[in-house]
């Protein structure tokens, strides 16, 4: 980047990835060289933002002018906000644009997908022999995937092919551990995956643990503090070099280490029945009225929870990754976070339980 300052547009700074990143970039040897904007919608977190030295653009991700304008101004945008969203990837797109036919320098879009991107439909019944490497970008993109992932990530190819952006696409696995940090303790970040304590809610909510089909299908994951430090070797790659890989080039999978659901089920269950959170702990398959309760569409649970998604990260490896904690890890954090959760789920008696991502 040519002029002074780093422009940097972050969505989701308020989320549990995106709270991280934001973390990361606040902490980083070249902060005072970075202009770190985001889009917010609630005051009270805008004001504790700014008091941090992001400078915040006060509305929703609704609001296409608004998420144009603040990706229009930025050199590198961290993209965190419903992957499955094309419309929004495409308005990003067009600020994206504007920044280049003003500048004549492509800026970088570094992207938060998923490895779901790569689920089958197993809904928990069986284990997959097939594993997906990051360097075999023809298989992640390929059309028989069903997952809406695969065409925002399609759409953000095609501007690096055009020439106008350069992509760095990341897919998280499932990301565990509590969030910390100055954001989580000033009330702005979201210290909890979308992932993992749902399923401690939702078993607290029905008194029952649950299992998802018999548990038997496979998921990659890594530490959310792992997964910031792959992030932070993409951002610095890009930093350092604009003429880096990019595109089809630059596809990591954050997948440190893998496990099988039924061993996540069983660990929760446990964990909440010593707590007196469950009446027992055995586990118990979600009945299909509970599926559309607390998941609302049947897909979250057949080709993402119960899918199998296995996965390779040799690309990241090769960029120098080096996750620290694996499956005995995150599976030694369950019981904390669900003390965690039930605590904080006695403070808020009377509020729905929902699955889906809030």
């Amino acid at each position: 980047m040519t002029s002074t300052k780093t422009h940097i547009f972050i969505t989701g700074a308020t989320g549990y990835i995106g709270g991280t990143l934001l973390k990361r970039l606040l902490q980083h040897e070249n902060a005072s060289s970075f202009e770190i904007s985001t889009l917010v919608r609630a005051a009270d977190k805008a004001e504790k933002l700014k008091a941090l030295g992001v400078q915040v653009i006060t509305g929703s991700y609704s609001d296409e002018d608004l998420l144009e304008k603040g990706a229009q101004k930025a050199d590198i945008v961290f993209q965190n906000v419903d992957i499955g969203d094309v419309g929004a990837t495409k308005v990003i797109l067009r600020g994206l644009k504007k920044r280049f036919n003003e500048t004549g320098r492509p800026p970088v879009v570094i992207h938060t997908s998923g490895t779901a991107a790569v689920c089958d439909s197993a809904n928990g019944m069986y284990e997959s022999k097939v594993v997906y490497s990051d360097m075999e970008t023809d298989r992640i993109q390929s059309p028989d995937l069903i997952l809406p992932h695969r065409l925002v990530n399609a759409v953000l190819l095609d501007a690096d092919k055009e020439g106008y952006i350069r992509s760095q696409i990341i897919y998280p696995s499932t990301i565990w551990g509590l969030a910390t940090g100055p954001l989580v303790d000033a009330g702005i970040q979201n210290p909890h995956s979308i992932q993992i304590p749902p399923f401690i809610r939702v078993s607290i909510d029905r008194g029952k643990a649950l299992k998802i089909g018999e548990g038997r299908n496979i998921w990659p994951n890594a530490h959310i503090e792992d997964m910031a430090d792959l992030y932070m070797l993409v951002f610095n790659k890009v930093l350092s070099n604009p003429e880096a890989p990019h595109g089809r080039d630059a596809l990591y999978f954050a997948a440190a280490d893998e496990h099988k659901l039924i061993d996540v089920y069983s660990t929760i269950a446990k964990s909440l029945y010593e707590l007196g959170k469950v009446n027992s702990p055995e586990l118990t398959q979600l009945a299909d009225d509970e599926v559309i309760k607390y998941y609302g569409n049947p897909m979250f649970v057949t080709s993402v929870n119960g899918g199998n998604s296995r996965c390779r990260a040799d690309r990241s490896f090769a960029l120098g990754w080096k996750p620290t904690r694996g499956t005995k890890d995150m599976l030694d954090s369950i019981k904390p976070e669900c003390e965690v959760i039930v605590s904080q789920l006695q403070r808020n008696l009377g509020k729905p339980v929902t699955a889906r991502p809030r």
